[in-house]
């Protein structure tokens, strides 16, 4: 077990020392596009961070064949010495679950940049024309939509206002109701039928 772990440590290492190596590129990558000399130096470079980023990722995936390989050896250990193992096991696969979300967040970052990049260029070789003599504004979908939003909002306010006249209708009600019945049960009262 012990010559396959320090075999998959030095790969951690190999590997840590790859994204240092890709991190430094992808910066001097920000500098070098200021100058349209360098702006093949940054495809070039572009390129170089891709084969990097495959080998990492190869690496990566070796590792984690190992790791599997490990938990098998360590769950084999004598017992006094299987936790202890099990632990270095479990740190190597914490590392290699950041190196992986390092490599993926490296990658997120690169891609956003080339769209950036690939966008600014078509925005800057692209050739503007001038305006037509006859230049509109199409705002009459939007005009048609607001005063559509308008209306709705004005019946919303009628049809609540309708709502509250027939609920205070039925609380007068209510009231004329109870008087009623106190009077009905008053005159019964008096007249001895109740």
């Amino acid at each position: 077990m012990e010559p396959l772990y320090q075999q998959t440590h030095k790969q951690v290492h190999e590997i840590q020392s790859h994204m240092g190596r890709l991190e430094t590129a992808d910066r001097q990558s920000v500098h070098s596009v200021v100058l349209l000399f360098f702006f093949f130096f940054f495809l070039s470079l572009s390129l170089f961070c891709a084969v990097v980023e495959n080998e990492i990722q190869a690496s990566i995936d070796q590792i984690f064949s190992h790791l599997e390989r490990l938990e098998i050896l360590s769950s084999k250990e004598p017992p006094n010495k299987r936790q202890n193992a099990k632990l270095r096991v479990d740190q190597l696969k914490y590392d290699v679950q950041h190196l992986q979300t390092a490599l993926r967040n490296f990658q997120h970052r690169r891609y956003a940049k080339e769209q950036q990049e690939q966008q600014r260029e078509e925005l800057l070789s692209r050739a503007f024309t001038t305006n037509d003599s006859d230049t509109t504004i199409p705002m009459d979908e939007s005009l048609q939509f607001n005063s559509s939003l308008q209306n709705i909002h004005h019946g919303m306010d009628d049809l609540i206002g309708g709502g509250h006249s027939i609920l205070e209708g039925l609380r007068a009600q209510r009231l004329t109701l109870k008087g009623l019945c106190v009077s009905l049960a008053s005159l019964g009262i008096h007249r001895g039928l109740l």
